[in-house]
């Protein structure tokens, strides 16, 4: 796993754990979008290595 990757993943996690814990929709709101945005890039970057398909099976 690159760090790259591993980055992208852990603020996902802090991300979805921000949201569980937000009350004021707005904060909701932002970080929805911010998590979506996070998971583009994860999906972008896994896309682009194949090998790396194969490195998780």
């Amino acid at each position: 796993m690159s760090d790259r990757y591993f980055r992208l993943m852990e603020r996902h996690q802090k991300l979805d754990e921000a949201l569980r814990l937000a009350r004021d929709p707005l904060d909701v709101l932002r970080l929805r979008s911010l998590k979506s945005a996070v998971k583009a890039r994860l999906a972008a970057l896994f896309l682009r290595r194949p090998e790396a398909v194969l490195a998780t099976v």
